[in-house]
């Protein structure tokens, strides 16, 4: 496996953890529909939180988050609401990114971006 296929995999595993530590309930991960793709899916505060994952282990091309573009925005959205489609009863989501950065000399570093889309 490639290495950044080893570090998106890495990744979403802490992302897991880090949402259960934050009082996050999973519902699921890595939720398809066709070529859509939502990393995770979460309840918490009465809401439905989907969440991009976006892991780097360096900053030298910027921050993880940077890598979510226009157009894996809309694929990201797209699935969202394909899901709310096939799971109606949600009255309140949000959707968010949540980028990792991962040190070999320090503490890997987790940064929330919440409601990126109305």
């Amino acid at each position: 496996m490639a290495r950044h296929n080893e570090t998106g995999k890495l990744g979403e595993k802490l992302a897991k953890g880090w949402a259960l530590e934050k009082g996050y309930t999973i519902i699921t991960q890595n939720w398809r529909h066709g070529h859509w793709e939502i990393d995770l899916i979460a309840m918490k505060d009465e809401k439905l939180q989907f969440f991009e994952i976006k892991t780097k282990r360096s900053l030298h091309f910027g921050h993880p988050e940077v890598m979510v573009d226009k157009k894996k925005m809309h694929y990201f959205i797209s699935a969202g609401t394909e899901y709310l489609r096939l799971n109606p009863h949600h009255k309140w989501i949000r959707f968010n990114i949540l980028s990792i950065t991962l040190y070999n000399d320090k503490p890997t570093e987790y940064f929330l971006l919440e409601d990126v889309y109305y």
